[in-house]
């Protein structure tokens, strides 16, 4: 039986939910480059980060903070992501005011390319009469995302090659994910 992916997003239709700024160092500056942390690789950065609370409300188990969308986890999925997946993930201590508990930032170290544009609702590329020289050949959308899981190898958490705002994971993390009834977790199948 093939394995199954999903991607892991941030449920924005829970009520009464935070919503996390983008990371800032000791000092309060906020992190120059806040997308590195979906970049597919280990980043470095002095720890902890904080991480500001832009509007309160309920924690959330499962967060995306700031621009850069970089996944906040409760210590009760760091733990998991770090025993399920060792070799795919990077844990950021962070600091969130006011929460006694602990947080960590999930940097997924492994980037794949695996989308599979024809079984995909829509996988648009950039091309060169855009006017974008750089972006040539990633992905300027992606909808009802489909991967090609032949592509996957071993890997149970990763970022899309050229769409590095999906987070996939592994149908055996979101299992584990479900059973903390951690709150925050939104799974689309991919």
């Amino acid at each position: 039986m093939a394995t199954r992916y999903f991607d892991l997003s941030e449920d924005v239709e829970t009520p009464g939910r935070w919503y996390l700024g983008d990371p800032i160092d000791d000092n309060g500056v906020e992190i120059e480059d806040p997308w590195m942390f979906r970049a597919g690789k280990p980043v470095q950065v002095k720890t902890p980060l904080r991480i500001p609370i832009d509007e309160p409300g309920r924690p959330l188990d499962f967060s995306a903070a700031g621009i850069g969308r970089a996944p906040v986890l409760h210590v009760k999925l760091a733990t998991l992501f770090a025993e399920l997946a060792p070799n795919d993930v990077q844990l950021l201590p962070v600091d969130i005011p006011g929460q006694p508990e602990q947080f960590s930032m999930l940097v997924a170290t492994r980037m794949i390319r695996c989308i599979d544009d024809r079984a995909s609702e829509e996988a648009r590329r950039w091309e060169a009469k855009d006017g974008r020289p750089e972006k040539v050949g990633q992905y300027r959308s992606v909808y009802g995302m489909r991967i090609d899981p032949s592509q996957v190898g071993e890997a149970k958490v990763f970022r899309t090659w050229g769409w590095s705002i999906a987070l996939i994971v592994s149908e055996d993390v979101k299992t584990a994910l479900e059973r903390t009834g951690a709150t925050g977790m939104y799974f689309t199948e991919v």
